[in-house]
């Protein structure tokens, strides 16, 4: 029998004090063969993400090894010094890890930081490295590598940032490639291409991947085995379609049955037209990237979000979905065309005027740790736009928080700790609790869930359903997530490329899709199990 390329047995990791330690990973153990895919799934905190840094030696802060063994390709890990780990990371294990936004240098261009990763392990030199890079972006599915090469991370997308991490932990050809949550911030047909690309590099080279992820329908999909966690250890393990199609244990089956794209998802009931309360009409925005270039990120868009229902904008990431909300609630100037809302111009709104907007227009971040502030205890994030506004006496404000806390299903023990002693999911109900602070009518809600496991997604998306029906709310969506998509939307309309190529009710945009575009879109869901390995 062929030893495996990666085993670990018996992992305990812990954080803290040694006399009052926190155990975060408790006799974790599992193997990964050369071509092989094991997915980890779980909900967050399960232990995840610290069973991929153990292996790697990246524990944060106080994280340590505290038992078990790692050995890869027979080296032992786990006691490895750091100098000699440097040889083994990048070179022979590959890492794509799970926040693009802050694991990429803001001051080097994106071809530079590509490059040096060659260069380091000499693969390249300053000439050639140039043009590998290059290379490595297109086959990362990065669309014109030469323009994208000259950029900064901030000038591209958070998809189009998660490619090139993608691109970078490939480089070298690694014989292991971890993978945490490297498609939680890409669209459907990305992630498949990503996820395509990385299964050819496995019939060519024999790379195994160790995919961390919440995702189950990629780990329906891409997986060969799953590995599921729960607390710190392993509940179950074996065959993905066993797991997925007969799990045994309880937590399995509670994870499955909250996945959307493997649940298959319903379309929301039908409700009716409702009069328009936003209206976007020829829309476009240009950006200059250097002297000699610019980029027309959004193209004659038009469309309308009616009172107390859902418009959703879907398609790739740097479609411009984003760019276009953004110009929606002027938070963004277009280049030409019209917003208007409840009626009103708004296009060239300034002073009070755009103050008063503000009051009934709000927006929940895809990163609710980055949109709120660290420093600030829950209750008074949750009054900033209160205070901001001079809405109430003191003890009015502190009601009223009370109140929003108590809506979005968290209790008052919540208001006295900071966003770093809360879970992504709680962090999320803070986000949309302070977005409702000052009674808006409009919510631009910018993938508000892509980063959360799937039982908190469920919980969410369930939240912002009873919302709208208590409240009347209004909400632009935009997301990536096609099964999300379907089951919180009334109407939905289809980006590429800056345009709008397709929009309809719910229905027919899923059941009876027109462009080949939106069919491709539907075809890319994750979780139909198509891709039996």
């Amino acid at each position: 029998m062929t030893a495996a390329l990666l085993d670990v047995r018996d992992l305990r990791v812990e954080y803290g004090s040694r006399r009052d330690p926190v155990t975060a990973v408790d006799g974790v153990g599992f193997t990964l063969s050369r071509g092989e895919v094991v997915a980890v799934v779980g909900e967050s905190g399960s232990g995840k993400s610290t069973t991929a840094h153990a292996i790697l030696g990246l524990l944060s802060g106080s994280g340590r090894i505290t038992g078990g063994t790692v050995t890869f390709d027979g080296q032992r890990l786990d006691s490895l010094s750091e100098r000699a780990f440097e040889k083994v990371r990048g070179a022979r294990i590959g890492l794509v890890p799970q926040d693009p936004t802050t694991s990429l240098n803001p001051v080097v261009r994106i071809g530079d930081q590509v490059a040096e990763v060659l260069r380091i392990h000499g693969l390249a030199d300053r000439r050639t490295a140039k043009i590998d890079a290059r290379r490595i972006l297109a086959e990362a599915g990065l669309d014109d590598p030469e323009l994208r090469a000259r950029q900064y991370p901030q000038n591209l997308s958070g998809g189009q940032r998660q490619r090139v991490l993608i691109g970078i932990a490939l480089a070298c050809r690694p014989d292991l490639v971890i993978a945490d949550e490297p498609t939680s911030a890409l669209d459907v047909t990305v992630q498949r291409r990503i996820l395509d690309h990385l299964d050819s590099r496995i019939a060519e080279t024999g790379t195994a991947v160790l995919l961390i992820t919440h995702d189950l329908g990629v780990a329906a999909d891409r997986a060969d085995r799953i590995v599921v966690m729960s607390q710190g250890r392993i509940v179950e393990t074996g065959p993905a379609r066993q797991i997925l199609e007969n799990p045994r244990h309880e937590y399995t089956r509670a994870l499955v049955a909250a996945a959307p794209s493997l649940a298959g998802a319903a379309a929301r009931p039908g409700r009716g037209p409702a009069e328009p309360l936003l209206t976007v009409s020829g829309v476009s925005r240009t950006f200059r990237i250097d002297r000699r270039t610019s980029l027309e990120a959004v193209r004659d868009v038009s469309f309308s979000v009616p009172r107390g229902r859902t418009l959703s904008l879907v398609g790739e990431s740097g479609s411009g979905k984003s760019t276009v909300s953004r110009i929606a609630i002027r938070l963004e100037s277009a280049t030409s065309g019209q917003v208007r809302f409840d009626g009103r111009d708004i296009t060239a709104l300034r002073g009070r005027d755009l103050r008063e907007l503000r009051r009934r227009v709000q927006i929940v971040h895809q990163n609710p740790y980055a949109a709120l502030n660290p420093k600030l205890r829950i209750r008074d994030v949750v009054a900033e736009p209160l205070e901001a506004f001079g809405i109430g006496t003191k003890s009015e404000r502190a009601e009223r928080v009370a109140e929003l806390i108590g809506q979005v299903a968290l209790s008052t023990a919540h208001l006295e700790r900071r966003p770093a002693e809360l879970s992504g999911g709680q962090r999320q109900r803070v986000a949309i609790a302070r977005a409702l602070a000052l009674h808006p009518e409009l919510l631009v809600l910018d993938e508000p869930v892509s980063a959360l496991d799937v039982s908190v997604q469920a919980q969410i998306l369930d939240l912002l359903a009873r919302l709208q029906d208590e409240l009347g709310l209004s909400y632009l969506f935009i997301s990536h997530d096609l099964a999300v998509v379907r089951q919180i939307s009334d109407t939905v309309a289809v980006m590429r490329s800056g345009e709008i190529i397709e929009s309809g009710t719910t229905e027919q945009i899923f059941d009876r899709p027109q462009h080949e575009y939106t069919k491709l879109l539907l075809d890319a869901i994750p979780g139909k199990v198509r891709h039996a390995r």
